[in-house]
């Protein structure tokens, strides 16, 4: 197959996303159709058996799990008391209640494996103390739109499962791998807010507290810390699986959930309901991307593409460069989850040529994931920042006060390439261990 018909196929499935059509349809009809163009009808028993694979895989029961238990710390109120515990310690830092966003993102992202939930969570805990306190709206809109990005980079990390299932890449290896950049990250917007708070002489801090409720209020960082021990601790000692240590991680969140008083039927029913929605949706996303992958696979694409890239005679790092701005762009216009599973399968085998370490390159998908939720004009996190803001202003408030953040994670992104020991570290240390 050409590479003409293979950049046609691709063409057509971004356009049918952009015109409304649903990922897993778009997805779907390119496989299928292009399947078929290759060999005919008898393509069409070869999709039974993916399909049944894909949903007797144990290890894709760890994305349903997340959720939920993202879930249940946010209705059960962990996430509210959290923040006051971080206001409290965090509030005199130059920019005060901005580094609490911030902060709650990261320790929110430890317990949840979405993105989007984290900026929902943490922007409605904080957006109405920001703006009852006079924080610019700019600036607390885009703090709390790029901490919630963290949300995918900070295990446990749905996308890392997905980029995982797709790739046959160690959950487990990815996981580790996104701590040491995750929490860089997160100092790397901490420093920003600081140092633009104090060269504009808008440095708001917060009253002093007390050592000792300081100190009390810790215990309201506990369930967060603990549900993040259990799950990493459990996985990386050996106890249990990706798969069972999720399930450790609801049955810690259920325990904390009883523990705040807020354990009744109706909260759990709402977030069973909200956990099939979710999880639905992204399952059947994986469905048809493993069935784009078997029209891939079969017809020789991967290889295609290869072949032409390297006809260019890049180097490794001005191919993570064109890389960079590939996804960059299209995380304008696609949401996080239909990027990946769109453009896995052809940049994954590319990369793997050139020598890339398949767990680095899980971090580097996920940044460029990351930049896609707080980009315009699609940039999902922009608008859930939007949506629950107090004073109904204009989105351009979280355009533009996400843009610093934007210009922070390519540069963090282009230090992933200079030093890429900063995600594969740990990992080999853990293994090595």
């Amino acid at each position: 197959m050409s590479v003409e018909y293979v950049l046609a196929g691709f063409g057509v499935m971004l356009a049918l996303m952009l015109v409304g059509l649903p990922i897993a349809v778009a997805m779907a009809a390119v496989g299928i159709l292009g399947g078929m163009f290759a060999y005919g009808l008898p393509f069409m028993n070869s999709i039974a058996p993916v399909v049944w694979g894909v949903h007797n895989d144990s290890l894709l029961t760890a994305i349903p799990m997340f959720v939920l238990m993202g879930e249940l710390l946010l209705r059960s109120g962990i996430a509210d008391r959290m923040f006051g515990a971080l206001a409290a310690w965090l509030g005199r830092l130059p920019g005060g209640l901005l580094h609490t966003g911030v902060g709650c993102s990261a320790l929110f992202a430890a317990t949840s494996g979405s993105s989007v939930a984290t900026a929902a969570t943490i922007g409605t805990v904080a957006l109405p103390s920001l703006h009852q306190r006079g924080y610019p709206m700019h600036l607390s809109l885009g703090s709390i739109a790029a901490g919630g990005t963290l949300g995918i980079l900070i295990p446990p990390s749905v996308n890392m499962i997905v980029y995982g299932s797709i790739t046959d890449t160690s959950i487990g290896q990815l996981f580790i791998a996104g701590i040491i950049p995750g929490l860089l990250l997160t100092g790397c917007f901490m420093i920003f807010i600081a140092a633009y708070s104090l060269l504009t002489g808008s440095a708001q801090r917060e009253e002093a507290v007390s050592l000792a409720l300081r100190l009390r209020l810790l215990k309201d960082l506990v369930p967060p810390a603990v549900v993040f021990l259990v799950v990493m601790g459990s996985l990386y000692g050996g106890i249990a699986t990706t798969t069972e240590s999720a399930a450790l991680g609801v049955m810690v969140s259920i325990f904390f959930a009883w523990r705040s008083g807020r354990l009744r039927w109706a909260l759990l029913q709402h977030c069973f309901v909200q956990t099939a929605k979710t999880s639905g949706m992204i399952l059947l996303i994986i469905t048809t991307a493993f069935v784009l992958n078997l029209t891939i696979s079969l017809t020789g694409i991967a290889d295609v593409m290869t072949q032409w890239v390297t006809s260019f005679g890049l180097s490794l790092v001005e191919m993570l460069l064109v890389l960079m701005v590939f996804y960059f762009i299209l995380g304008m216009f696609m949401d996080v989850l239909s990027m990946m599973v769109a453009t896995i399968p052809i940049t994954f085998p590319i990369v793997s040529h050139m020598g890339v370490d398949p767990v680095w390159f899980g971090i580097f998908i996920v940044l460029m994931c990351e930049l896609g939720l707080i980009t315009p004009p699609v940039g999902m996190n922009l608008f859930v920042v939007h949506g629950i803001r107090p004073d109904k202003g204009s989105i351009s408030d979280a355009m533009w006060g996400a843009v610093p953040y934007v210009l922070i994670m390519l540069a963090f992104t282009l230090l992933l390439i200079a030093v890429p020991g900063i995600a594969t570290w740990l990992p080999a240390q853990m293994k090595a261990g």
